[in-house]
């Protein structure tokens, strides 16, 4: 049998000189930690930590009617956006489950980009394909793009040293770009107020032969101000205490985001899109399920999978992601429980089989390394 070749990022040498232990993940070999997850996670939650997450997929969405097209396709009401605004959002099947979750940015009135989760690359370039309508026209951008991440309390701080663009100006989930060469000579740059640790940061999209320069010129700037390379482990670790989901776990296609919280995100006010009945379905009937976040009361770690409890033992659930948190010290989940106030309202007693043992736990509202 033929073995896979992985796919490498612009920054894959960086890594591999930095020590980082590299994995397989959505196709790509990719670190999954330097110094040690604990460290790299501590980092980000007191200082700043920087990732590469090049991995992810970026699509551009171009022509009259742009707008109009993603909003077929996506929950979110893509007409509240403006140049240099972006939003959170999902597309889903026709029965509600979700396709994916996704970040749209408009770039201008015609032109919007979209970024997508690695490993859903290939299939969400064939949906969007297939559900665009009108004179749009749409270019998997991911191979030019690279993405990195710097995020923590003094992220902002060391991302403005490299650069004049009002990075400290911007607001969450705004965006300033340049296509003047003046960020490390990059034909295109755009520096967003987004993350996926539940600290302050900002995502920096530059083309892929640039970004060894630009993670170069990060940890420079950041040498006296903390800032440490990040990989795969600390990211999951932080975004499971910030209490956001990851699509494969905790999102699926049979997952409605109603019941996965996110009905936030699907504004059926705002017309037709693929998916709407259900959703409305879901928001004004109920789900049977709700997913909640929680935190172990006694020493144990959840996995995915892991059966749920009620606090007299009946199974009313599944994890869907878990660890050990290294702020609060003990073991954090994400998991589906029966929709009951008494098993999704924060507080609720719950219990989590770890291996052969009846763990107790607590429902607590997110960001958990803040509740």
């Amino acid at each position: 049998m033929a073995e896979l070749t992985l796919k490498r990022t612009p920054l894959y040498e960086r890594h591999v000189a930095a020590g980082a232990k590299m994995m397989s993940f959505a196709g790509f070999d990719m670190p999954v930690q330097y110094a040690g997850i604990i460290e790299e996670h501590n980092a980000v939650r007191s200082k700043a930590g920087v990732f590469d997450v090049s991995h992810m997929g970026e699509f551009r969405v171009r022509g009259d009617g742009a707008a109009a097209a993603l909003q077929r396709v996506v929950t979110n009401d893509v007409s509240k956006l403006f140049d240099g605004r972006a939003m959170y959002t999902v597309m889903c099947l026709p029965s509600g489950g979700i396709v994916d979750d996704l970040i749209v940015y408009r770039i201008s009135e015609n032109d919007y980009l979209m970024v997508v989760n690695a490993a859903n690359i290939e299939t969400d370039y064939a949906w969007v394909t297939d559900h665009l309508s009108g004179a749009v026209s749409l270019t998997d951008v991911s191979d030019n793009v690279a993405l990195l991440a710097v995020q923590g309390p003094r992220a902002i701080e060391i991302v403005q040293a490299t650069t004049t663009l009002p990075v400290s100006e911007l607001k969450f989930y705004h965006f300033v770009r340049s296509v003047d060469g003046s960020f490390f000579d990059c034909d295109e740059v755009i520096i967003s107020a987004t993350g996926y640790t539940g600290e302050p940061g900002v995502e920096i999209y530059c083309d892929t032969d640039r970004a060894p320069l630009v993670w170069d010129a990060l940890l420079e700037a950041g040498s006296e101000m903390g800032l440490t390379p990040a990989g795969l482990g600390a990211r999951d670790t932080l975004r499971m205490e910030a209490g956001y989901c990851l699509y494969g776990n905790d999102i699926t296609h049979e997952t409605n985001p109603v019941e996965a919280g996110l009905g936030w995100i699907c504004k059926t006010d705002k017309g037709d899109f693929i998916g709407r009945d259900a959703i409305v379905a879901a928001k004004e009937s109920g789900t049977a399920r709700r997913l909640v976040a929680f935190k172990m009361t006694e020493r144990g770690i959840p996995r995915t999978g892991y059966e749920i409890l009620d606090a007299a033992g009946a199974p009313v659930g599944t994890v869907t992601s878990g660890t050990q948190s290294p702020i609060l010290d003990c073991g954090i989940g994400l998991g589906y429980v029966q929709n009951k106030p008494t098993l999704t309202t924060p507080g609720a007693e719950l219990q989590i089989a770890v291996r052969n043992r009846r763990v107790k736990a607590v429902v607590a509202k997110p960001p958990l390394h803040k509740s």
